[in-house]
């Protein structure tokens, strides 16, 4: 982190009323707890993508196979 970075992240810490150390500590939990609520949500549209064809999407394969 850079002096700049450092200096930003103490003004919100000291806004917040926490130390340094603490506001980063919190702002790290919270964006592992993102990513693991976007890795779950990926999960959770996984599936659906597994769902059958429709009736017109068989039907143009149906078509499109030779005799």
């Amino acid at each position: 982190m850079t002096e700049g970075q450092r200096a930003y992240e103490a003004r919100r810490a000291a806004k917040a009323g926490m130390s340094l150390e603490r506001w980063l500590a919190q702002k790290e939990r919270e964006a592992q707890a993102d990513s693991a609520a976007a890795a779950k949500a990926q999960g959770a549209a996984e599936p659906a993508a597994a769902k059958k064809p429709g009736l017109l999407a068989r039907l143009l394969e149906r078509a499109q196979k030779p005799l």
